[in-house]
């Protein structure tokens, strides 16, 4: 049976490289895994016939098949480390707004690439921020199984808007106090992510299509033991106070500090699109862009560079996994949560102390992230 992460990359290869809409996508998933067919690879080598059979639709089983030998070639032509750019925002289908379902899929991140060897030897070149959130987004998958993608990038967006508010105010970069410490969004319940308090909003009435390997499935008894668990809850938001606040100064037709009327919130979205681009392959020493890039068309050039900023996070996304796995087994979610930022605070980039290092840039060694695990036995 194929995989939650199978049945994604299948649906970003029919919206995308063959251009079905994904409506009709997401309908013809179950008979493409009947007829074995779930790579782009199975599905150059499937014959027209089948597709015909499957799509009802002559013109649609065209686009596939080619669309599938297209990529095949590409694939084996060239270095096929790096996937395809994902889309950084979910599009309506036929001018419709998408579906729970439909959502959910739009806004996958990149498959977690978990090969220890290929990990051990990569090292990363962001910011803190992007860092922290990669680490809480892989961290509520496990402290809050019952959420889904679109929940967790707006919480772990949250945790990290609020710390970099906090960090700013402690340099010296902004003055005032942080919306949170005013008492914006009282009244709305709290939740506690990475040593941060988050405001939230339930979602009440969304529905969606769990992953079929999503810890929201599957409780870990003991090492070897799997059970299935139904987890109840409503999907949430994180509240953006910070954009609450400023709805509500002088001049400016705003909400009061507790009003449930069009709360601002963090969206899954922008959270996503800032994950895709903010992890970068540091450059040789010497080396400039202009030299390591021939001079090509720059359409070409951006697609290739997002191409291995995605590969980047899948590799990030890996790493972050194999953590949380070594440890979710023996620690409760609240200890989990709790030991989450110590571990972000050992890993993340060396930068200036201060001012000097607002936004700064560094090294990240996913070896490191890796010697954070439990240890075996």
């Amino acid at each position: 049976m194929a995989s939650a992460q199978d049945v994604q990359s299948l649906l970003r290869f029919l919206s995308q490289d063959a251009k079905v809409p994904l409506a009709q996508a997401l309908g013809k998933v179950k008979d493409l895994q009947a007829a074995k067919l779930v790579t782009a690879s199975d599905l150059a080598k499937s014959d027209f016939g089948s597709l015909k059979k499957i799509f009802n639709d002559d013109k649609v089983a065209r686009q596939v098949l080619n669309a599938a030998k297209r990529v095949s070639k590409k694939r084996t032509s060239s270095d096929t480390s790096a996937p395809v750019p994902s889309p950084k925002k979910a599009k309506p289908v036929y001018g419709q707004p998408l579906n729970g379902t439909e959502m959910e899929a739009s806004l996958a991140l990149p498959d977690s690439i978990m090969d220890e060897e290929t990990l051990s030897a990569t090292v990363l070149y962001t910011n803190r921020a992007p860092l922290v959130l990669a680490f809480a987004v892989t961290l509520i998958k496990y402290t809050m199984p019952e959420q889904p993608i679109s929940s967790r990038l707006s919480l772990a967006q949250a945790v990290t808007s609020m710390n970099s508010k906090a960090k700013a105010i402690h340099v010296g970069l902004d003055s005032g106090q942080a919306a949170e410490d005013e008492g914006w969004g009282e009244g709305q319940p709290l939740i506690r992510i990475m040593t941060r308090d988050i405001r939230v909003m339930k979602r009440w009435g969304y529905e969606w299509e769990g992953e079929a390997d999503s810890p929201q499935n599957i409780l870990k008894l003991s090492q070897g033991t799997l059970v299935e668990e139904k987890v109840e809850g409503p999907a949430l938001w994180g509240i953006d106070l910070e954009a609450l606040k400023k709805a509500n100064q002088p001049g400016a037709h705003g909400l009061n500090k507790g009003s449930l009327n069009q709360l601002p919130i963090y969206t899954a979205q922008s959270a996503r699109a800032y994950l895709m681009k903010a992890f970068e392959t540091p450059k040789a020493e010497g080396v400039k862009v202009e030299d390591e890039v021939p001079a090509k068309a720059k359409a070409k050039r951006a697609a290739n560079n997002a191409a291995e900023k995605e590969h980047n996070l899948g590799l990030l996304l890996g790493a972050l996994e194999l953590l949380y796995q070594s440890w979710a087994h023996v620690l409760s979610k609240e200890d989990l949560d709790k030991r989450a930022w110590g571990w972000y605070v050992r890993v993340r980039p060396d930068v200036a102390h201060g001012a000097a290092g607002w936004g700064g840039k560094g090294n990240v060694n996913l070896s490191d992230i890796l010697k954070l695990r439990r240890p075996a036995g």
